[in-house]
C-alpha cells in the first residue's frame, strides 16, 4: 500500500473528523431485522455460503446468520476439527448424535460426519429438531433451540426457558451476539461508542516500526504488526479481540464501504470471498485513511483504504467481541 499523508497535518485532520464524524452520527439508529437471513459479505468461506444460506432457513427458530454463528464457534470452519470428546467435523457431532440425527444431504447415499456436505445440514435438521422439542417453552425461539442443543431439551423444559447453567447461557448469548456479524445488515449499523478512544490509542504508535507478532510490550519496544495494533487499540477502551486479523473481522457487524465511520476495522485479502483469508487489518480514521501497522521495514502510519485487495469492514461491539472463540492457529497474517 502507499504510504499516508503527512503525519502533524492529518493528526489535526483526523481530530476534526472524529468530531464531526461523531456529532453526524448520533441520531444513525441500529439496524437489522431480528430474523436477518442475508450473509455478510465473505462472512461464510464461499464453499459453504449456499449450503448455510439454503440450510439457516430450514425452520423458524433458525436463520443463516444463526447457523453460521454457531459453526463458526463449533469448528472455525474447519471440517477435519476433532475435540477432546470425540466432536467430529465442521459441526462437531458426537459419533452417537451423528448416528440418530445425521443426514445424506448431498444425497451421495452416505452420511459422512467429516463430510460438510453432510454436516452442515445435519447441523440445521437438528436445530430444527431441538426447536420442536421445546417450541412450547415459554421465551425467544432461537435461544431456547440453542439451549437444548448445548444442555438437552429436557433442562430447557424443565427450566421453562434458558436454564441456569453457565456455560448454556454463555453458549446461547455468544452465538446470538456472533449472529449479528454473520447477518448481512439492514439499514445502517450504529456507530461504537468506543471508536474514538481506541484512534488516539493508534496516533500515539504513528512512526513506530513494525514488528512481525508484535504486541506493543515493552520487551518489544513498543512495536506491532497489524493485528496486534489494532488489538492494543481497543484494549485500552475495555474491548478485548482475538489476536489475529481474520478472527477480528468477526468483532461485530458489518457496515458497507459507504457507511465507514472512523474506528470501524478494515480488512484486506487475496480472496474476497472467504473471510477466513483475510491477511491484513487497520483503524478506519476517515477521509478514505485508516492507521496500520504494513509490514517488515515499515512504521505505523496512515494508509488509503481503496486498493484492489479491499475486502469489508467491521464495526467493533463489546458483546460481539466477547462472543469470539479467539482462535489463531488458521490465520493467514497476524
Amino acid at each position: 500500500m502507499a504510504s499516508g499523508i503527512g503525519v502533524g497535518a492529518c493528526l489535526t485532520f483526523i481530530a476534526l473528523l472524529v468530531v464531526g464524524t461523531y456529532s453526524a452520527a448520533a441520531g444513525i439508529a441500529s439496524g437489522g431485522g431480528k430474523q436477518a437471513v442475508g450473509l455478510a459479505k465473505g462472512a461464510v468461506p464461499a464453499l459453504y455460503q449456499p449450503l448455510v444460506q439454503k440450510w439457516g432457513n430450514l425452520c423458524p427458530a433458525l436463520n443463516p446468520a444463526l447457523l453460521a454463528a454457531q459453526l463458526y464457534t463449533e469448528s472455525g470452519w474447519k471440517p477435519d476439527a476433532l475435540s477432546h470428546a470425540d466432536a467430529r467435523g465442521i459441526a462437531q457431532f458426537i459419533p452417537d448424535t451423528w448416528a440418530t440425527y445425521g443426514i445424506d444431504g448431498d444425497g451421495d447415499g452416505d452420511r459422512d460426519i467429516w463430510d460438510p456436505q453432510d454436516a452442515i445440514p445435519s447441523a440445521a435438521s437438528y436445530d430444527c429438531v431441538l426447536a420442536r422439542d421445546v417450541k412450547d417453552v415459554p421465551g425467544d425461539q432461537s435461544d431456547n433451540m440453542l439451549a437444548a442443543y448445548n444442555a438437552g431439551p429436557y433442562r430447557v423444559i424443565k427450566a421453562g426457558g434458558v436454564p441456569p447453567i453457565s456455560e448454556t447461557q454463555g453458549y446461547v448469548k455468544g452465538i446470538r451476539s456472533l449472529e449479528k456479524s454473520f447477518a448481512r445488515p439492514v439499514g445502517r449499523v450504529a456507530p461504537s461508542q468506543q471508536a474514538a478512544g481506541a484512534i488516539y490509542f493508534a496516533q500515539k504508535q504513528l512512526g513506530t516500526p513494525y514488528l512481525w507478532g508484535g504486541n506493543g510490550t515493552p520487551d518489544q519496544d513498543g512495536r506491532f504488526d497489524c493485528s496486534g495494533l489494532t488489538k492494543a487499540a481497543y484494549e485500552s477502551v475495555g474491548i478485548e479481540l482475538p489476536r489475529v486479523a481474520n478472527d477480528q473481522y468477526n468483532a461485530g457487524p458489518h457496515p458497507s464501504r459507504g457507511e465507514l465511520l472512523p474506528g470501524d476495522l478494515v480488512f484486506f485479502s487475496d480472496d474476497l470471498t472467504n473471510s477466513r483469508e483475510i491477511r491484513h487489518v487497520g483503524l478506519y480514521v476517515g477521509g478514505g485513511y485508516m492507521i496500520d501497522a504494513p509490514y517488515t521495514g515499515a512504521v505505523v502510519r496512515f494508509d488509503k483504504v481503496d486498493t484492489p485487495d479491499y475486502f469489508g469492514a467491521t464495526r467493533v461491539t463489546k458483546d460481539g467481541a466477547e462472543a469470539l472463540p479467539g482462535r489463531t492457529a488458521d490465520a493467514k497474517s497476524p
